[in-house]
């Protein structure tokens, strides 16, 4: 009887520390910092969507996107930037976060029937897989986000085509136009760090974004475009756009640290690698002075030395000097054409302006551009991490940690937007004249130069003569800083007319899709691939059949655009 008793103990003690230990094994599974999902509050979750979204877009269109576009190049470790050197590498899985955050804080509204939160979240799903398509062309979308769930279409997704994307994302925007009218219930505050939760503010973003998906689709469905834009601009009070300056999407960085400052700030970086790499490129800075835009001035510095060479100077000179140059201070380094030669260059090969010079594409040597030798008595070096008096740096506000903000949407596009649908394919949107000088002025306003339009406008270079050339051209130029918005816009009409920096001498169309997906999911990327358009370009970074940056994607194929 002892015996059996004792055994009973044992089962009894064995049963108990067993259920302790399988007690114990789940709380150590819980992350102690993690958030729980379901007490998470989703305004904590949505301003994280938010900013997170911000980076993305001014890391596109300030970072190697603004090199495709020729707003700058960089002298060092330009290969990226300058000449598409990708390899490959282009991930999408930042954007696919922001996707899943988002999706969190919908599922959540939905729940909880706040429509101001769904109307928002529903704009921002938008604006994302946007991003995504216009970037590589399919892509995971019906299926995406679904890896939590049962079945191998959720683990290994397959790619949308980017038609059905596209309608898609225009259908979420219809949505959000409802969700977010007057009745909109729930309350984000502070979160909203674009809008403050103005939902009038999101409504007019979410239009807006309609009108820029819309213009995407001209070439290649030009009677949906011509629907969905009319549709819009007939209806005003059913459907507010953006068209002040003040309702534009912006989103500013607090600067308190390098994780919330403007990307190529100085203030937490010691070397201001960041800042000085990036110069502004020749196309750009010859385009401005051509039209006569004080923007340059905004944009960039004039040089810290011009060059000035002159066969009448004594061979052999090399040297600095002050000088005054209309009125100002500046400095000039003298050259004779021998101390060039010396060196295996010749006057052609250096530019003597006396204020801005932008760096040429595709240098095999960036940082020895116009004669940037022996200049350690200023500062520079031969080096990678040459600082060039010779070329044009950014302005200097740019190395701020919060002189600057993201810019998503703004009035400016819009406005060109309407001219280019009015102008070009005679679409009913207003008057196109006054919707491109509203697009040039708006720029103009937001670089904080808004007395200087006027008179630039009135130039003859500059007044409106309604091609499609011209409309784009100010786009370009107004796009700084949003140069993946400029990128779409050449990619579907071929302006402004610009020079690759590659040996194909030919902008690129799109991203390569990511390795980690051609490794994981390669069944469905394949497919993707084979719908792409091979381009009669080589790619020398990738030997990868189709998934080129010349290959096009469904948006320009049988366009004959770009070319």
């Amino acid at each position: 009887m002892l015996k059996v008793k004792s055994l009973y103990i044992v089962l009894f003690s064995v049963l108990v520390t067993g259920i302790s230990c399988k007690k114990e094994l789940l709380k150590m599974n819980e992350n102690p910092n993690g958030a729980d999902p379901e007490s998470s509050n989703p305004n904590l979750v949505l301003s994280t969507v938010l900013t997170e979204s911000g980076r993305a877009f001014v890391d596109l269109g300030y970072q190697d996107l603004a090199g495709v576009m020729q707003h700058t190049q960089k002298d060092g470790w330009a290969g990226g930037h300058n000449g598409y050197d990708w390899g490959g590498s282009n991930n999408w899985n930042r954007y696919y976060d922001i996707l899943r955050n988002n999706k969190f804080v919908h599922e959540k509204s939905e729940a909880e029937g706040n429509t101001l939160h769904q109307g928002i979240t529903l704009v921002m799903k938008s604006l994302i897989f946007g991003l995504i398509t216009d970037l590589w062309g399919d892509a995971p979308y019906t299926h995406a986000l679904k890896g939590d769930q049962p079945g191998l279409e959720n683990k290994f997704p397959v790619y949308d085509a980017q038609e059905s994307i596209y309608q898609g994302i225009l259908s979420d925007l219809q949505q959000a136009n409802t969700l977010l009218a007057d009745n909109a219930t729930g309350s984000v505050g502070n979160a909203d760090v674009y809008f403050n939760g103005n939902a009038e503010k999101w409504r007019k973003f979410a239009n807006s974004l309609s009108l820029r998906y819309y213009m995407r689709l001209a070439e290649k469905t030009p009677s949906v475009a011509k629907e969905g834009i009319e549709r819009i601009v007939a209806n005003p009070a059913q459907y507010p756009i953006i068209l002040s300056g003040a309702d534009d999407v912006i989103m500013s960085f607090p600067g308190n640290n390098n994780g919330n400052s403007w990307p190529s700030n100085a203030a937490y970086d010691n070397d201001s690698t960041n800042f000085r790499r990036i110069k502004l490129a020749d196309t750009f800075v010859k385009a401005l002075q051509e039209l006569n835009d004080p923007r340059i001035g905004v944009f960039g510095e004039k040089v810290k030395a011009f060059l000035l060479v002159d066969s009448d100077f004594p061979n052999g000179t090399d040297r600095f000097a002050d000088t005054i140059v209309n009125g100002e201070s500046r400095m000039v380094r003298y050259l004779s054409p021998d101390v060039l030669a010396a060196q295996g260059f010749s006057v052609a090969d250096v530019n003597q302006d006396v204020d801005y010079v932008g760096l040429p594409l595709g240098l095999s040597t960036p940082y020895t551009y116009n004669f940037n030798f022996n200049t350690a008595s200023i500062g520079g070096t031969t080096t990678q991490s040459a600082r060039n008096p010779h070329v044009s740096w950014l302005n200097k506000s740019f190395a701020s940690p919060n002189d600057h903000v993201v810019r998503l949407l703004t009035s400016s596009e819009v406005h060109f937007i309407l001219a280019e649908a009015g102008a070009v394919y005679g679409w009913s949107t207003g008057d196109p004249e006054t919707h491109y000088n509203q697009g040039i002025a708006a720029s103009f306003d937001s670089w904080g130069i808004g007395s200087a339009a006027a008179a630039y406008i009135a130039q003859p270079e500059v007044t409106f003569d309604g091609t499609q050339e011209q409309i784009l051209t100010q786009k370009w130029i107004a796009s700084w800083t949003m140069a993946a918005e400029s990128w779409f816009d050449w990619r579907r009409t071929g302006y402004p007319q610009l020079q690759g920096a590659s040996t194909q001498n030919v902008l690129p169309v799109r991203f390569y899709y990511p390795l980690e997906e051609r490794n994981l999911n390669t069944t469905n990327v394949n497919a993707a691939i084979q719908r792409l358009e091979s381009a009669p370009y080589d790619d020398p970074f990738l030997n990868n059949g189709k998934n080129g940056i010349w290959s096009k994607p469904w948006i320009i194929q049988e366009t004959g655009k770009p070319w």
